[in-house]
């Protein structure tokens, strides 16, 4: 036993210098961040953590009070310094309206992902390593140049053997490495402040940095986003005016990517579409009605639609890459966002609060009537405005800034959809500034609404909870016999004074398991 304390105790005395060397580590790291965060005058954000006073004062003095532009411009330029998990950061933080507010969200998410590309010999000697054989078996040609570098990765044209033209996207070289030891100092700082700042706690720091290490990590493996884009090839595979490059599943690895390589204009060169003689219109309205299927229909949507990730091939098809950040909503999160948008169209604020409150987004001890108020602030100003000129993606953006006064935690699956709707209204304007994508979608939502919200399509939620339950039901039988017999293996008996006024033995939750599944079986039979 006192070899077993000793040896416990060394294992504390280790782990209590391997913690404070991560701090030590950190720390040093965020002295770093600093000198990056005053040169651009972006310390607000420092401004805004649990730190004793001296800290913000101690900012404002070494800010660089020249450097040009908005809060949000500022930050943009100085994330773009630190580096590839620090632009990640500044994307996802884009879709965080309520913390900083709409103008500074915008203004973010101008963020550019591109960093000085590395050197083509070395992307050969990573894809002979993932795919282990060399270049020259996969390739007839290989372009040492990039024509894309960002963050994570770098795009490379080529020639394959069997003559076709594809875009090969390989990591860089030490990316994990680099983007585990950031993604641990966000987990450092998420935690502490949430130990020091209890209002934060609403906001979830330490869950929202996990969902976006999870996120990153998922884009450090290509494998992954060429199956994202093969299930988006299969959900839209009958969407006209619509389709998603083939993946070469044979020169794909962990660290590569190929697919077909796209020839096309940028999906808002306006111009280059009317001088390929296609209709700028026509485009719109297909780009509204694909997006609508993706969210609602699927579930599954692209939530990286800027124009450098959108393109008009030469048949006037409208072709995404870049498949490493996609959007997923349940079927209970679009029923909710079907019936809050269609409350907001018709100015049914109760209807909107109800949507909330019953989803649970608001906990139930906050003001309704004062909610409702704050949804009529927010869509009457645009009641009478022209359709065209009416922002779904704002409107969204401006309900999740007022979410910390009613308490409601945050959705990321929601922030990421207003980040992709704002996005792709942006394009749509500059495309036809007269028309609104959303009227152009208007005859699917009618149709998906009455679908999904009618009476029609209650009864059937109901009919297929009942199927459910059905389907489930050999599995809770077969739970409470195992159950019933577990109990008597440990000693229960079922003699006939137990059911003639003498002591009952069988144990209560054996019996509450019978009562469970015979109310199931009646609940379907009834239902």
């Amino acid at each position: 036993m006192p070899q077993y304390d000793g040896g416990r105790r060394r294992s504390s005395h280790w782990l209590a210098h391997l913690t404070m060397w991560r701090s030590f580590r950190h720390f040093i790291r965020l002295i770093q961040i600093g000198r990056c965060l005053a040169r651009h005058n972006a310390l607000f954000l420092v401004e805004r953590l649990p730190l004793p006073p001296m800290v913000p004062w101690l900012c404002k003095q070494f800010s660089n009070q020249k450097a040009a532009g908005r809060p949000g411009q500022r930050l943009a330029r100085a994330l773009q310094e630190l580096g590839p998990t620090f632009i990640k950061f500044g994307q996802s933080l884009a879709t965080r309206a309520d913390l900083f507010g709409e103008r500074f969200a915008t203004d973010l998410a101008e963020l550019q992902d591109r960093l000085p590309p590395f050197d083509g010999a070395i992307a050969g000697e990573l894809i002979e390593n993932e795919l282990g054989e060399p270049v020259s078996v996969f390739f007839q040609s290989f372009d040492d140049h990039p024509v894309a570098a960002a963050s994570i990765a770098q795009v490379h044209f080529a020639v394959t053997t069997e003559g076709e033209e594809v875009a090969v996207k390989v990591l860089r070289p030490g990316i994990e490495r680099q983007m585990e030891a950031d993604l641990d100092l966000f987990a450092w700082i998420a935690a502490w402040v949430e130990r020091l700042q209890p209002g934060f706690r609403r906001l979830r720091p330490t869950a929202a940095v996990e969902t976006f290490a999870a996120s990153t990590r998922l884009e450090l493996d290509l494998r992954l986003e060429a199956a994202a884009a093969s299930e988006l090839a299969e959900n839209c595979a009958n969407d006209p005016g619509f389709r998603v490059p083939k993946i070469d599943w044979r020169r794909t690895a962990r660290r590569v990517l190929t697919l077909e390589r796209v020839h096309g204009l940028a999906s808002d060169d306006r111009e280059g579409m009317i001088e390929a003689g296609f209709d700028p219109d026509l485009i719109l309205t297909r780009a509204a009605e694909i997006l609508f299927k993706q969210v609602f229909r699927d579930g599954f949507f692209h939530a990286d639609m800027h124009p450098g990730n959108m393109f008009i091939d030469r048949n006037g098809e409208m072709v995404p890459v870049d498949f490493g950040i996609m959007g997923r909503l349940d079927p209970a999160t679009r029923r909710f966002l079907g019936e809050m948008l269609l409350g907001f169209l018709s100015a049914d604020y109760k209807r909107v609060a109800d949507v909330h409150f019953d989803a649970g987004y608001v906990p139930a001890g906050q003001d309704k009537q004062a909610f409702m108020q704050a949804c009529r602030s927010i869509a009457e100003p645009i009641r009478d405005r022209p359709l065209a000129e009416i922002s779904i993606g704002r409107l969204l953006g401006q309900l999740f800034e007022v979410t910390e006064t009613f308490a409601m935690e945050t959705q990321p699956q929601l922030l990421l959809l207003q980040k992709t709707m704002v996005v792709a209204e942006g394009v749509g304007r500059r495309l036809n500034p007269n028309v609104n994508m959303w009227e152009l979608a208007q005859p699917l939502i009618e149709v998906w609404m009455i679908d999904n919200l009618g009476p029609q399509a209650q009864i059937r939620t109901v009919i297929d909870d009942g199927i459910e339950t059905l389907r489930r039901l050999p599995h809770l039988i077969e739970r409470a016999e195992r159950a019933l017999e577990s109990a008597l293996d440990d000693g229960v008996k079922l003699d006939a004074g137990a059911w003639h006024g003498g002591q009952s033995h069988v144990a209560p939750v054996g019996w509450a398991v019978v009562l469970v599944t015979a109310g199931v079986i009646l609940g379907v039979v009834f239902s």
